[in-house]
């Protein structure tokens, strides 16, 4: 079963960002993107006003491997995403398991994910308990 995970934190928005990157690189994760969704909506769609909404995609090298060795398929998948977004006065950070995505979707059997998925799940939790 694919969950997600989302938290409500107490502090602005871009510093929000900023404690996310920061405790996701501390946990082993490399960071390869951060973008503002809603600057290129603002951009590109012309939108004047649009809750902050920023994706920050990561990788852990270690899991990914892991997860390439049972399936190529499941690099479709990668990164790794975190979103921290507003909505109303408040803000948010959400994950969803990729990994956990790959057998829902047929990528690769339940089974042979199942170490990748417990793995990967004791690292993001530890990130995501820090936050």
């Amino acid at each position: 079963m694919v969950d997600i995970l989302k938290k409500e934190l107490k502090m602005d928005f871009d510093s929000a960002v900023t404690r996310v990157e920061k405790i996701v690189s501390e946990e082993g994760f490399t960071v390869m993107l951060t973008k503002p969704i809603d600057e290129i909506f603002k951009k590109k769609l012309g939108l004047k006003e649009y809750p902050k909404y920023t994706t920050i995609l990561a990788c852990g090298a270690k899991f990914a491997k892991a997860a390439m060795d049972v399936s190529k398929d499941v690099g479709l998948l990668f990164p790794c995403s975190f979103v921290v977004y507003e909505e109303g006065n408040k803000i948010y950070v959400s994950h969803s398991s990729i990994m956990k995505i790959a057998p829902e979707i047929g990528f690769a059997s339940y089974e042979e994910m199942k170490p990748v998925i417990e793995m990967t799940g004791k690292a993001v939790h530890t990130a995501w308990d820090r936050l």
